[in-house]
């Protein structure tokens, strides 16, 4: 199941340095601090809207908070275990904390010409040579490796809630996501972007059921299939192009 957007646990993992410190450990042989990318994507598995991609970069101070309740703070972690409101607070102030960050996205069209892993690794690659200073090292959120060669990557499992640059990242790539999405509704009233940001619900398929696909759907996904009356608008990607589809679960 795809998580809402607004949902999330009543207290979440502070991400740290863990990951980055073991590779500044490493020997860089440049004589220089070693300098570390953390990436994230979001909209992998949504129905409409681009795939979005977040490559951030710190100077590894400590990370801002926010004030919670009480006493308590909020810790800057995986996007989706913050709420709403958090996000938006933390996406306010990261451009400042960040040594760097940029937002690379595919569009659509360029997920179904390419398949998800191909165009995965172009939003990347668009986000990383946008950045003020190209990384060393770069850390994927998860174990699969969509950026590869000429890049030093690490894979790591729940980065996002044990990398402050991969969480930055997350929140960053989700946000940006979120509030293009949010344009998309007053275009496509009645899709409710606003609310799934282009992945499946109830409003968004009874939409898709009524008024067929919009220009910003990607029309090469198997909702098509379940949709009689626009089935015919559904293209079928050339299996030689790109790297081929990443499960949309």
């Amino acid at each position: 199941m795809v998580p809402s957007p607004a949902a999330a646990p009543s207290a979440a993992r502070a991400a740290g340095y863990e990951i980055e410190e073991e590779l500044r450990a490493a020997p860089s042989g440049s004589g220089r601090p070693v300098v570390i990318a953390g990436v994230d994507e979001v909209g992998r598995g949504a129905w409409a809207g681009p795939v979005v991609v977040c490559a951030a970069v710190t100077d590894a101070s400590p990370p801002p908070v926010l004030p919670g309740r009480g006493k308590k703070t909020v810790a800057l972690t995986d996007s989706k275990l913050l709420t709403h409101a958090h996000r938006e607070a933390f996406a306010d102030i990261l451009p400042d904390w960040l040594a760097g960050h940029a937002i690379g996205a595919s569009s659509p069209e360029e997920i179904d010409e390419l398949g998800m892993t191909a165009a995965l690794r172009r939003a990347a690659i668009r986000a990383l040579e946008s950045l003020p200073v190209q990384p060393d090292v770069v850390i994927l959120d998860g174990k699969h490796d969509f950026l590869s060669r000429p890049w030093r990557v690490r894979c790591e499992i729940k980065a996002d809630q044990r990398s402050v640059t991969v969480a930055a990242a997350s929140v960053l790539a989700k946000v940006y996501r979120d509030r293009l999405m949010a344009d998309l509704d007053g275009e496509f009233p009645g899709f409710g972007f606003a609310d799934s940001a282009g992945y499946p619900s109830p409003v968004h398929q009874k939409a898709l059921e009524e008024h067929g696909p919009t220009p910003h759907h990607r029309l090469s996904w198997s909702y098509l299939d379940e949709l009689p009356r626009w089935r015919h608008m559904k293209k079928h990607r050339d299996p030689l192009a790109g790297e081929g589809q990443l499960s949309l679960l």
